[in-house]
C-alpha cells in the first residue's frame, strides 16, 4: 500500500467513525430528561418534579420491568414509608375485600385498646387518616384507602394481619414509582420482599383488591 491508499484508507476511517459518534449521540439525545439529566437516581428534585412517573421513567430507559412488593413476604416494617425516593412513597395499602370481614371493630382502622369506638383521629391507627369506613347495614362497615393521604407505613396493614383477615396489604403503585435501577427501599427490605417482574405482571394481591 502506497502512502496516497493509505492516507485515502485513512480518512475513509476517520469519517466513518466520526459519522458513528454523532449517530449515538443524536439517539442517546433523544433518552435524556427534559431537565437535561439521563437518570432520576440521585436527584435532589426528584419529589417535585413532573417527570416522575412510571410511565416516563420507563419510555426513557426503555424498561419492560418493574418492581414487585409481595405482600406474603411483608413484614409491616415500616421502611416502605421512609426509604422511598419519593415524599410520600410510592408504595400504598391495597384492600383485598373478598378477604374482609367488614367488622365493626376494625383492628387496622382503630388503635389497639380504644375505649370508644367513635371516628375520632386520636381513635385511627393511620396516622394521616387514609384509611375511611362507611356504615353499610348493622353490623357491617366498608373500609376503603384514600392513596392520596396513604404514606405506606403499613400500620393498618400490621394491624389487620395481627388480629383480622389480613385483607389490608401494600404494594407498589406503578402510577407512581420511578422504577428505579435499584430501588430504595427493596435495599433496606428486611423481608427480601421487592423483586424485578415484568410489566405484564406488575401486581400481585390478595383476592380481589379495589380498584
Amino acid at each position: 500500500m502506497d502512502r496516497r491508499e493509505f492516507l485515502r484508507d485513512w480518512i475513509r476511517n476517520g469519517a466513518l467513525a466520526m459519522l458513528a459518534v454523532f449517530t449515538g449521540s443524536m439517539f442517546a439525545s433523544k433518552r435524556v430528561l427534559a431537565c437535561g439529566k439521563r437518570s432520576c437516581n440521585g436527584c435532589p428534585k426528584l419529589a417535585n418534579c413532573p417527570e416522575s412517573n412510571a410511565v416516563s421513567a420507563r419510555k426513557i430507559r426503555g424498561d419492560n420491568t418493574v418492581w414487585q412488593l409481595d405482600p406474603e413476604k411483608c413484614v409491616q416494617c415500616g421502611q416502605c414509608a421512609t426509604e422511598c425516593v419519593l415524599n410520600p412513597s410510592a408504595v400504598k395499602c391495597m384492600h383485598a375485600f373478598v378477604m374482609c370481614g367488614y367488622c365493626k371493630l376494625c383492628f387496622g382502622y382503630f388503635k389497639p385498646g380504644v375505649k370508644t369506638l367513635n371516628e375520632g383521629a386520636e381513635n385511627q391507627l393511620c396516622p394521616t387518616g387514609a384509611l375511611k369506613r362507611k356504615f353499610i347495614e348493622p353490623p357491617y362497615y366498608q373500609y376503603t384507602i384514600d392513596k392520596t393521604l396513604c404514606i405506606g407505613c403499613a400500620k393498618c396493614v400490621a394491624g389487620c394481619a395481627a388480629f383480622g383477615n389480613g385483607s389490608l396489604f401494600l404494594q407498589v403503585n406503578h402510577d407512581l414509582c420511578l422504577n428505579c435501577n435499584e430501588c430504595s427501599i427493596a435495599r433496606h427490605c428486611p423481608a427480601d420482599a421487592f423483586s424485578k417482574v415484568p410489566l405484564a405482571d406488575a401486581y400481585l394481591t390478595k383476592g380481589e383488591t379495589e380498584a
